[in-house]
């Protein structure tokens, strides 16, 4: 059902399951998938492909140009996947170079005023809290959490299941499975992430042993994962040896404070 006021253009593919509010616009060479809704005065911008059961609140802003001096006005594009909330007045921009895409994945939940600067990878289950912002280029990890007012560096990882406390800045790498607060800093396992996920007690355990080695021992990067790699590792923390191997920009270094250390013992 689209609302009488609504501005579509006759180029859009719209699937007839489609719900579409009052005042809200949709651009040509835009596809709504099967039983996708947009709510009221949300914006749709060309490029923009959403996939199946994906909401759009109330003036939303998705697929318009990237706000970067670099780009040239060439063709770009906005990928959405399926069944993600996208609330209030959140902005997704398109890429930025010809032919590249900003793209989200599966069941994502972007809370109001979040924005997704050009070029992003968000994976799936991620959150995104309210203020939220990722500049361009940056990938985020499945079932990671970014809390609210977070702001996230250009060029950023940020890996799966971690979370990033409010208010915080973050310019390095935030690896897997690790919890984050203030400018850049590792403070703890996200073991309250790891239990909601069903981890096992043993790859918890192993979980906090690698961290130890990474952030108590006075090891650097490298002598931590090769500490690591001694102890034939499962899955989990393999990916979180490769993602430390791979970062560009550095991971998050640790702080504490005295209390903190009773968590260790």
């Amino acid at each position: 059902m689209i609302h009488k006021t609504a501005i579509v253009s006759k180029n859009a593919k719209i699937d007839k399951s489609v719900e579409i509010g009052p005042y809200a616009i949709i651009e040509g060479d835009c596809v709504l998938e099967k039983n996708v809704k947009i709510y009221a005065h949300a914006y749709i911008a060309g490029g923009t492909e959403i996939k199946e059961e994906t909401e759009v609140h109330m003036g939303a802003v998705l697929g318009h140009a990237p706000q970067d001096l670099a780009y040239e006005g060439k063709k770009t594009f906005l990928k959405i996947g399926k069944k993600n909330i996208i609330r209030e007045y959140v902005t997704v921009h398109r890429g930025t170079k010809e032919g590249t895409s900003t793209i989200i994945g599966d069941e994502n939940f972007l809370m109001g005023l979040s924005h997704v600067g050009h070029n992003c990878n968000i994976g799936n289950k991620v959150v995104l809290a309210n203020g939220a912002l990722l500049a361009g280029y940056i990938n985020v990890g499945d079932a990671a959490f970014i809390s609210g007012n977070v702001v996230v560096h250009q060029f950023c990882n940020i890996g799966t299941l971690s979370i990033i406390g409010g208010f915080s800045g973050v310019n390095k790498d935030v690896p897997p499975y690790m919890a984050v607060r203030g400018p850049s800093s590792v403070w703890s396992v996200n073991l309250v992430g790891l239990r909601r996920a069903g981890f096992d007690r043993s790859v918890m355990r192993d979980m906090r042993e690698a961290f130890r080695l990474i952030y108590k021992e006075g090891l650097n990067t490298k002598q931590a994962v090769e500490k690591i790699l001694e102890k034939k590792p499962g899955k989990e923390i393999m990916h979180l040896v490769e993602f430390i191997k791979n970062s560009k920009r550095g991971i998050c270094k640790y702080r504490y404070t005295p209390d903190d250390k009773e968590y260790f013992k």
